[in-house]
């Protein structure tokens, strides 16, 4: 096991072909503040770039929270313009940071998942809740909108109406009303997660990598559609004798003679 962490806010874990990011503020139910958010970009960031990682787990180390949201003390402190400078652009970074991992991410939901939260375990690709798990986005009973990216997020996971339902009225919903909209994949005893969690991370880990790595691509196409196309386009090129050509030609430092295959 190597802890590359540099504060027990955020913990990284990495054991063979699976990365762990675990929030780890449980005295505050994992409210998230700006230095969470740096520390959950350089988490990203380094799992990206360890091409042993396979699956990516997102964790919390807390048994009544996934993640309250934003810190309130953090959030309310600032000024309008540090709030769109500093706040809520830093968190959008963040959060598509970690949506597009190449690895598959799954994220492990106990308790509340609320806001911010919620829209943090929206950038997974696969969530697993508890029984106990319950799911809301409250932003309007502070007189704010969500922040991170739930209004674009949120419809396309459990579709516009339900989407409208939960963030105009703030309510929140149970485990098994998120498993029933598709909110989650699924849902299993407390006692199980861990176990349910690895099983599945195995099961992709056994998977030829690269395929599960473009298929992902491919299908988060609705929001970085020029990411996928232009990066598969690279990866095949990079495949063909013109290729090949352009390189050999460039370090021979003389025209490229390209044949089209």
């Amino acid at each position: 096991m190597d802890t590359t962490s540099p504060s027990p806010k955020i913990l990284l874990q990495i054991e063979g072909m699976v990365g762990r990011i675990t929030l780890n503020r449980p005295e505050k139910l994992n409210a998230l503040d700006l230095e969470m958010l740096t520390l959950l970009q350089s988490a990203a960031d380094t799992l990206e770039a360890n091409t042993e990682v396979r699956v990516v787990i997102l964790d919390s180390a807390s048994d009544r929270a996934f993640c309250v949201g934003a810190d309130i003390q953090a959030w309310t402190a600032l000024s309008p313009i540090e709030m769109w400078s500093s706040w809520t652009r830093r968190g959008h970074q963040v959060f598509d940071r970690i949506a597009q991992l190449r690895q598959p991410v799954i994220a492990l939901l106990r308790g509340f998942a609320f806001g911010g939260g919620l829209e943090l375990a929206l950038t997974a690709d696969i969530r697993i809740a508890t029984e106990q798990s319950t799911f809301a986005m409250p932003e309007v009973k502070l007189a704010t909108v969500p922040g991170w990216g739930a209004t674009s997020r949120l419809p396309q996971i459990i579709g516009r109406p339900r989407a409208k339902q939960m963030i105009f009225s703030g309510i929140p919903i149970d485990a098994r009303c998120a498993e029933k909209w598709g909110l989650v994949n699924e849902v299993v005893p407390a006692s199980d997660l861990s176990a349910k969690a690895s099983e599945l991370a195995d099961q992709i880990c056994r998977n030829a990598p690269i395929s599960v790595q473009i298929a992902k691509q491919i299908l988060n196409t609705e929001s970085s559609n020029a990411l996928a196309l232009e990066s598969l386009a690279d990866a095949i090129s990079a495949t063909t004798g013109d290729a090949a050509e352009g390189l050999r030609s460039f370090r021979e430092k003389r025209p490229p003679d390209f044949k089209g295959n």
